[in-house]
């Protein structure tokens, strides 16, 4: 019997790891090893909204924070919402992403996860965390940051897109968020001829730091596109 596309996900993320090589000062975080308790959780998520066949629509992220799917597993959900919106408690830590309110307001307004998850399935071509050392400490970086880490990355995005498409995704329209994001995508499906059409949505992260006032704007603008999916 198939596996379900939850299940398909998990055996995905369980043997996720990247030995690549990286430019020096950056390294790759892998929240599937670093604490048990993510496995769990991204195991629960997975069973409890993707236990089925159906066919869903992609949409892109850049490449997972350290404080939202690099802590739970789940693309753009820390554990705030995880719990109070998924239902799923994650005991060992708690963290608070500005891309997850976003996301799941917009979640909300579209119906809840139970409706959205049964239309969309949301991944990064770079689905492990990138950080960066500075003199600050290691911060968040992403994958098109420094055009060397791009190169060193860019066979393994397009790999990890292979396996996202295999799980019998929707390839005739993606949705991708972050309008750089989008180049550095285009340029991959200009190789590949994964997708038919890109709609680009501005990122999360972007609309909740600078755009905050204009927010509802953006929730529609987001809810219009993925209606018409």
């Amino acid at each position: 019997m198939k596996k379900t596309i939850g299940e398909q996900v998990v055996a995905f993320n369980r043997q996720l790891h990247y030995s690549g090589d990286l430019p020096e000062g950056f390294h790759v975080l892998n929240p599937f090893f670093d604490n048990p308790e993510t496995l769990t959780v991204m195991t629960e998520f997975y069973q409890k909204f993707y236990n089925d066949h159906n066919q869903r629509k992609f949409i892109i992220g850049i490449n997972p924070s350290r404080h939202g799917a690099g802590v739970t597993g789940v693309p753009f959900t820390d554990t705030k919402r995880l719990e109070t919106v998924c239902g799923i408690e994650m005991k060992s830590a708690h963290t608070h992403e500005i891309s997850s309110v976003f996301l799941y307001d917009v979640i909300g307004q579209f119906g809840g996860p139970e409706q959205f998850y049964k239309e969309f399935y949301i991944n990064s071509p770079f689905p492990l965390a990138i950080v960066r050392n500075t003199v600050r400490g290691n911060l968040n970086a992403n994958y098109y940051d420094d055009k060397n880490l791009f190169k060193a990355v860019k066979p393994f995005m397009i790999q990890s897109l292979k396996d996202h498409i295999s799980l019998g995704l929707d390839t005739s329209e993606v949705f991708i968020l972050g309008k750089k994001n989008a180049t550095f995508i285009d340029k991959i499906n200009s190789q590949e001829h994964f997708f038919d059409k890109m709609t680009v949505l501005e990122h999360p992260r972007y609309i909740q730091q600078y755009k905050s006032k204009e927010k509802q704007l953006y929730i529609d603008k987001y809810l219009i596109a993925l209606n018409k999916a």
